[in-house]
């Protein structure tokens, strides 16, 4: 079996959304390596200034969201009527399809919050769908514990390790995912088969980890080569957001909350919105 070994590193950078939300932000529309994945914001902090605006309501076209938080609630409400308040542990997943107008709300939880939101490319023919919406709470969370410092948490599609596939709750994206996040003290390893069509990314949001020789450290991202497993080493107390799927091979043009294929279809998602017919009624 290839193991994959990792092609580039890319360093996240400080950044504020919404209403002077702050964050760590990655993004790869321009790099083809990064696909069908768009962009991935961490939100860690203990101060609520940081934070405290949120992301008030504004729309999407073209998209998917998945948020994920370790600690701390996320309150979504949409055009649609959904409405979710996430616990410790849980994610909410978003399919803005042709239209979607929602707003979003970071709160903590103990004093602290610490999440993930991920932008996925939708392709071309899926992205004039219907929006769709629907959150998971810890307890959906597919969970496989190694051992007391070794936890593994598969968010979307499904992983094969040691000839067990585990599958988590959230199956509908555009394109085939998978979205996991392994958890594990220092000297632990994880080792898993990985589809080879899929291109594949690490991003560390605690420690150190090593994989085939070489160290990621927290607040990077590793996008890794070609191969059919996945070998990774805690080299400290870690944390690691594992993202893979089936890369999109299309134009992707972004302008702000939209992202389509043409300047064409961005112009007329624009007019839409202006008009109000961005969303389905």
């Amino acid at each position: 079996m290839a193991i994959r070994r990792i092609k580039q590193i890319l360093q996240s950078h400080p950044s504020s959304d919404g209403d002077g939300v702050k964050i760590q932000r990655i993004h790869g529309f321009d790099n083809g390596l990064f696909s069908p994945f768009l962009m991935l914001d961490e939100l860690k902090s203990d101060n609520p200034d940081d934070y405290i605006g949120g992301f008030p309501s504004h729309p999407h076209r073209g998209i998917e969201t998945l948020t994920y938080m370790l600690q701390g609630h996320f309150q979504h409400k949409d055009h649609m009527g959904n409405t979710g308040e996430l616990r410790d542990g849980g994610a909410q997943w978003m399919s803005a399809g042709r239209g979607v107008i929602h707003s979003e709300m970071p709160v903590m939880s103990d004093g602290k919050l610490h999440g993930f939101q991920l932008w996925i490319n939708l392709p071309a023919a899926k992205k004039m769908l219907p929006a769709q919406y629907h959150d998971f709470q810890p307890e959906e969370i597919t969970e496989k514990a190694f051992n007391t410092k070794n936890l593994i948490r598969i968010i979307a599609g499904d992983l094969t390790i040691k000839g067990e596939t585990l599958t988590g709750p959230l199956q509908q994206t555009g394109v085939p995912t998978t979205i996991a996040d392994w958890q594990a003290g220092s000297g632990e390893t994880f080792g898993s088969c990985l589809n080879p069509d899929f291109q594949a990314m690490l991003y560390v949001y605690k420690g150190e980890i090593e994989v085939e020789g070489t160290t990621v450290i927290a607040g990077q991202m590793a996008i890794l080569d070609q191969g059919e497993g996945l070998a990774l080493s805690a080299l400290k107390d870690s944390g690691v957001l594992l993202l893979s799927g089936i890369p999109i091979d299309e134009p992707v043009v972004h302008y702000g909350p939209f992202v389509m294929n043409t300047m064409d279809e961005i112009n007329q998602t624009i007019q839409d919105y202006q008009n109000g017919t961005l969303i389905d009624d």
